[in-house]
């Protein structure tokens, strides 16, 4: 059965895309921690990230370093943090959000989906894809080969 997140990969549910290439995706959390909250998800539906080759790994890894220095650079945060939990999603992903303390990491603080500003949001996507030089589906834009 396809996760929620291959059904947001497939464009069957609506994503807001970060960052896409053949084996990995970025885009928001739609509840996030802070605005700039982002979900590195590889294309490939692996419940744990322990069941993944080593190079899928390490590939995704990369991107979720790559998506923490945007984080750093548009958000303005002292860190980018990274949490991998997978209890809520049976498909491995990487949580890369703003961090400035370890408060920043309680999942408790949530914003709920119907409270998120919705032009914040928009705003910071935008931000995020001109510091990563993507389009707004992800890709890299034609204008930086």
């Amino acid at each position: 059965m396809d996760s929620i997140f291959t059904k947001i990969i497939c464009n069957e549910i609506p994503g807001t895309f970060i960052y896409r290439d053949e084996q990995v995706v970025a885009f928001f959390d739609i509840s996030p921690l802070a605005y700039g909250h982002t979900l590195v998800v590889p294309v490939e539906q692996v419940d744990r990230w322990t069941d993944l080759s080593p190079e899928l790994w390490q590939h995704l890894t990369e991107v979720a370093q790559i998506i923490g220095q945007a984080v750093i650079a548009v958000c303005g945060s002292a860190r980018a943090g990274e949490v991998i939990a997978g209890f809520d999603v049976p498909h491995t992903h990487i949580h890369v959000f703003p961090a400035n303390s370890l408060a920043d990491y309680n999942f408790a603080n949530q914003i709920a989906p119907d409270a998120v500003d919705q032009e914040r949001f928009a705003e910071t996507a935008a931000a995020m894809r001109k510091y990563l030089g993507t389009d707004d589906n992800g890709f890299r834009r034609a204008d930086n080969c």
